[in-house]
C-alpha cells in the first residue's frame, strides 16, 4: 500500500458528537431537504430490487438532458465515481493525471490507490478531475487549463457537485462538458446528503467499449430505491422550480455571511458557488466551535491551510456564529496604570 493510502480523510457533517446544531461544514443547500423530492423518496419501493440496468430511470435522465441512454451511467456517489474513474484509468496503464488544487481530497486519493502520480504538464497528462464550482472556493475552473488536457486527449471527469448551487457567473462552456465525463451529484441541490446517488453522462466521443467498461466496474445494484427516487424526483420541473427559486435566497445569506466574517477581521476568497474560504485574523479553535454546536470545515486537507470553508447558512446560525467567534477573539490587553 502507498504511503498515505490508508489515511484517514476529512469530511464535513456529523461527527462523533452527533449532528452539528449549525453546521456550515458542508454544502448541502441550507433550504432543504426540498419538500417535493422528499414524499417520491418516502414512497419508494424498499421491499424490491431496483431494476439492474436503471432502464427507466436512465431513460428519464437522459431525456431530461438531450442525450442517448446509453451515455448515462449510474454512480453510488460522487465519490464512489471518483475511484471507479481511477481504477478505470489504471487498467488502461495510464499513470500520468492531474487534478485541481486546492480542491476536494478524493481525487488525490483516488489517485494515490490507484498508483497515478500527478503530473503538471497537461500535453502528456492521460487522465484528470475538473470541478466547476470548485471546493474549497467556489471559483471556476480554468477554462485554459481545460482546454490543454482536453487537446491532449487526457480522459476527464467534469465534477458538477455545485453547479445546481452556483449562484453566479455562467458555468462551463458547452465545448468543455461535451467532451468530458460529466459527474452530476443532486443530493446536495436537494438538501438530501444522506441519500446516496449519483450519475454521469459519457462524453460525445466516448466509446461503447469504454462506457461499457465502466460500468463493468460498477458494483450490482450501486443504488437503491432511494437514491433511484431521489434520482427521479431531480429531473421533475417542479424539483428544479423548488432549486430556481431558492437561489436569491442564497445569494442573500451569503452576502450576510460574508459581512459577518469581515466585521470581525476574516478575509474571504472570491467565489460562485453557495459556500466560501476564509482566513481569520488570529488561529480559532475548532474543538471550542463544536463544543458549542458549530462547526466549520478546515480547508486544510483540501489544499488551504489556514483557510476555513463555510457553506451559507441561515441568519440565525450565522449569530450564533458570531456570538461563538467573539468569545475566541482575543482580548486587548491594557496597559497598567
Amino acid at each position: 500500500m502507498d504511503e498515505g493510502v490508508g489515511a484517514r480523510r476529512e469530511h464535513g457533517g456529523p461527527d462523533a458528537l452527533g449532528v452539528p446544531c449549525w453546521d456550515f461544514s458542508t454544502n448541502t443547500h441550507p433550504c432543504g431537504p426540498c419538500p417535493l423530492a422528499c414524499p417520491e423518496i418516502a414512497q419508494a419501493a424498499r421491499q424490491h430490487y431496483p431494476d439492474p440496468a436503471y432502464t427507466a430511470l436512465r431513460q428519464a435522465l437522459a431525456q431530461w438532458h438531450g442525450v442517448s441512454a446509453e451515455r448515462i451511467l449510474i454512480a453510488a456517489s460522487g465519490s464512489e465515481w471518483i475511484m471507479r474513474f481511477a481504477a478505470w484509468a489504471c487498467r488502461r496503464g495510464w499513470r500520468r493525471a492531474w487534478w485541481p488544487t486546492p480542491g476536494y481530497g478524493d481525487y488525490a486519493h483516488a489517485a494515490r490507490v490507484w498508483g497515478l502520480q500527478r503530473c503538471d504538464n497537461a500535453s502528456v497528462v492521460e487522465v484528470g478531475w475538473l470541478c466547476d464550482p470548485g471546493s474549497p472556493t467556489g471559483e471556476p475552473l480554468d477554462a485554459a487549463q481545460a482546454h490543454a488536457l482536453l487537446s491532449a486527449a487526457a480522459q476527464l471527469t467534469l465534477d458538477l457537485a455545485y453547479e445546481p448551487l452556483r449562484l453566479e457567473g455562467s458555468g462551463v462552456p458547452d465545448d468543455i462538458r461535451r467532451r468530458c465525463w460529466q459527474l452530476i451529484t443532486p443530493n446536495k441541490a436537494l438538501g438530501l446528503t444522506g441519500v446516496r446517488a449519483a450519475y454521469v453522462i459519457a462524453p460525445e466521443h466516448a466509446s461503447l467499449q469504454d462506457i461499457a467498461a465502466l460500468n463493468a466496474l460498477a458494483p450490482s445494484w450501486p443504488i437503491g430505491a432511494d437514491g433511484v427516487a431521489m434520482l427521479r424526483a431531480w429531473v421533475r420541473p417542479a424539483v428544479q422550480q423548488w432549486l430556481c427559486s431558492s437561489l436569491p435566497t442564497l445569494r442573500q445569506w451569503k452576502v450576510e455571511l460574508m459581512m459577518c466574517l469581515q466585521a470581525l477581521g476574516w478575509v474571504v476568497a472570491p467565489g460562485q458557488a453557495s459556500f466560501l474560504c476564509a482566513s481569520p485574523p488570529a488561529p480559532i479553535s475548532a474543538q471550542a466551535l463544536r463544543a458549542a454546536g458549530v462547526k466549520l470545515r478546515d480547508a486544510t486537507s483540501l489544499g488551504m491551510p489556514g483557510w476555513w470553508r463555510l457553506s451559507v447558512q441561515p441568519p440565525s446560525a450565522v449569530a450564533a456564529l458570531a456570538r461563538q467567534l467573539r468569545r475566541q477573539a482575543p482580548r486587548p490587553v491594557q496597559e497598567e496604570r
